[in-house]
């Protein structure tokens, strides 16, 4: 891609998510022109993401949206993607040079999805950001470096997520079925109605490689009988106690830090976000709470114009932000 616009320098913004590939480009006068998004998760294997099939999604996107647009020349990437903080080293080895030499793209910045939610959720300020869906993690940042906590998965943390949340309805419903203490009749219930005799849930279950997602799955049953079951209501209280105290891991300790909350567990409203409201006020009474602007693409698009105006007050640090720059021929 050669040439220009006249309408500011183009960017390209890319959110690679659990859910699939969403690719924005636009200009820093104008902002984002037009969006395209494939289904297909990026495919991670033994070098962690894989940056071979990242771009053979991409690239179609990209070539479709500047021939829609006519944004003809992109000067910045920036590519936020799940699992990079621990899986990204192949991604730092060779999207870059990739860019540069399919696209003419002279600054990448590389992200982790933690690192979009944020800049999404509240823009480039000193906070906290809790991100939450079918896994959790927590970021924070003081603009001198950036603070992560949890995000290890379902096996190994990801504590008050949907599917932390799930697992713990269904090993209530399961207590009930056996009849031990801390069960849940109300919870086994729901568990029967949306899979059938529990007997069955770990054939179900344990063959099955998107385990999280079916975990998360009973979720919103949780947050449904918590008005009148006791024992849900308890999984949500522990839920926002763990997601309080990842926040309070990351959040900058002086000044008046923002607090924010984004990812589609919170859809749950009141039965988590009521006790959630109560842990994070104990924990972090100097933060202000404050609505999220926006998600993850969202985030993408502002370091994106942030870089090219030459105005981003990040930190970049190799494992979350990865900023490259090439000097042009």
């Amino acid at each position: 891609m050669t040439g220009g616009t006249g309408d500011g320098s183009g960017f390209l913004a890319v959110d690679s998510g659990g859910s699939g590939l969403r690719a924005v480009i636009g200009t820093v006068g104008r902002g984002p022109a037009a969006q395209r998004e494939s289904g297909e998760p990026v495919r991670t294997g033994a070098r962690g993401i894989d940056p071979g099939h990242l771009l053979e999604q991409l690239l179609p996107m990209v070539r479709g949206l500047a021939a829609e647009t006519g944004v003809s020349r992109l000067d910045t990437a920036v590519v936020g993607a799940a699992g990079f903080a621990s899986l990204g080293g192949a991604l730092r080895a060779e999207l870059p040079g990739a860019l540069a030499r399919e696209l003419g793209v002279r600054t990448v910045a590389l992200a982790a999805d933690a690192v979009t939610a944020y800049v999404g959720a509240l823009g480039p300020r000193p906070g906290a950001v809790v991100a939450a869906g079918t896994g959790l993690v927590a970021i924070g940042t003081d603009l001198a470096c950036w603070r992560r906590a949890d995000g290890w998965g379902h096996l190994l943390g990801d504590c008050g997520s949907g599917a932390w949340i799930g697992r713990a309805g269904l090993e209530a419903a399961l207590r009930a079925h056996d009849g031990r203490d801390g069960g849940s009749v109300r919870l086994l219930r729901s568990a029967e109605e949306q899979f059938g005799p529990v007997t069955g849930l770990p054939g179900m279950l344990y063959p099955r490689s998107d385990r999280p997602a079916f975990l998360a799955s009973f979720a919103p049953r949780v947050a449904d009988c918590a008005a009148e079951d006791q024992v849900a209501a308890c999984i949500l209280r522990a839920a926002a106690r763990h997601m309080a105290e990842s926040a309070a891991a990351v959040c900058p300790p002086g000044g008046e830090p923002r607090i924010a909350l984004t990812g589609g567990l919170f859809k749950m409203g009141d039965p988590l976000l009521a006790p959630l409201g109560e842990e994070l006020a104990r924990r972090l009474p100097h933060a202000l709470r404050v609505p999220a602007e926006g998600d993850p693409l969202h985030g993408a698009v502002q370091v994106a114009t942030g870089l090219a105006a030459g105005r981003l007050t990040l930190p970049d640090e190799e494992t979350m932000l990865y900023i490259v720059t090439r000097n042009g021929d």
